[in-house]
């Protein structure tokens, strides 16, 4: 269940300009490409791969034990004849060689020390072993399989070669079989986006189980999810993405989820990060529209406008990024009283955007 149903925390009708026209347009930050079968699939926006750490080496393991082993501080022979005098080993029996009991200390018993260096395979290696959760964990293969036995159905006539060639390239590292199922869920999820989002999630769900190391897999994931509602998940399969993957994608709908959870300040913070300043032009855009959104949750509508205004306002623009932000800027210029302004950027998002995504038109129409 998603924490939050409708419009996110602070949002007025209005505000459908930052977010809500951007689910609306079936994609976040480097969102999916196509959901039609005609489209690629899968989802863009993926940053480059990162090199993330390779593991526990056995270079990087502490020597000291040998360095221990090999190190004589001792002192000589006439002091460790003196032992006995200094409180060493105890009384020494016939042939210089300590009491058997004096070496295992009081009562005859080994030390604290002695018990948790020689337990292993024992009780706190049995408490490990309950704690695990990967594939070696106790009825791991059982469940899997129960998951698979309820995925979602998928048509016949859904290939896996539909899906974008860079996508089913990240998929080689899969079998075969799981890979070609793997893709046609995640086309499913694809072309379900926009129509049936709980369902598009269905399917990318499964994809994960089959495939979640998977970089783009979680992605898909991720913005599923988000188109969804579902904020929490989203925001965790993102971060999943980006640990696998590397690079400052889809930041944007990371800061969205923030908002979608309550949480501007963070969504704010995301903005403000050093990835941020990593982005291209396009997707800057994208996060500044949710920056602005999360400044209004809070109730700054002035430092909103002033975000809004950092990026590309030029009138002459026809793409339809510059729809979206002119939307956002009438709607925050709106939201502050500043009528007659919004008016003229309402109008020239409508101007560009013909088909009709954005409801600017009937803004203009409300403001008269």
């Amino acid at each position: 269940m998603a924490e939050h149903e409708g419009p996110r925390s602070g949002e007025s009708r209005g505000n459908r300009g930052n977010h809500g026209a951007n689910r609306s347009h079936g994609r976040g930050d480097g969102g999916f490409k196509g959901r039609g079968r005609g489209g690629n699939g899968g989802n863009g926006g993926r940053g480059g791969r990162g090199q993330g750490a390779r593991g526990f080496r056995r270079d990087d393991r502490d020597d000291r034990r040998r360095d221990d082993r090999r190190r004589d501080d001792r002192g000589d022979r006439n002091d460790r004849n003196d032992r006995n005098e200094r409180g060493g080993f105890g009384e020494r029996r016939e042939g210089g060689r300590p009491n058997r009991d004096d070496r295992r200390g009081r009562g005859g018993q080994r030390g604290q020390g002695d018990r948790r260096r020689s337990n292993r395979g024992g009780r706190f290696q049995d408490e490990k072993r309950t704690h695990r959760t990967g594939p070696q964990r106790p009825g791991f293969r059982e469940e899997r399989i129960e998951a698979r036995k309820n995925e979602p159905s998928i048509p016949d006539d859904v290939r896996a070669d539909e899906l974008d060639a860079s996508v089913r390239q990240d998929l080689k590292s899969l079998a075969k079989d799981n890979a070609d199922k793997v893709a046609r869920h995640m086309i499913m999820a694809a072309m379900l986006l926009a129509e049936d989002p709980k369902q598009a999630l269905a399917h990318a769900r499964a994809a994960k189980d089959r495939a979640g190391r998977v970089g783009v897999v979680r992605e898909t994931a991720g913005v599923t999810a988000y188109h969804a509602g579902e904020w929490k998940e989203a925001l965790s399969e993102l971060r999943a993405a980006r640990r696998i993957s590397g690079g400052p994608g889809l930041l944007a709908v990371m800061a969205d989820c923030e908002r979608g959870l309550g949480r501007p300040e963070k969504a704010i913070e995301l903005g403000r990060s050093d990835e941020a300043s990593q982005l291209d032009a396009e997707t800057k855009t994208e996060l500044a529209i949710v920056i602005a959104g999360a400044r209004r949750d809070l109730g700054e509508l002035d430092e909103a406008i002033v975000e809004l205004e950092t990026q590309n306002l030029d009138p002459e623009r026809e793409d339809f990024e510059a729809a979206r932000l002119f939307y956002a800027y009438a709607d925050a210029l709106a939201a502050a009283g500043r009528t007659d302004e919004a008016k003229t950027w309402f109008t020239r998002s409508a101007k560009i955007d013909e088909d009709e995504l954005l409801d600017a038109r009937e803004r203009v129409e409300e403001l008269d």
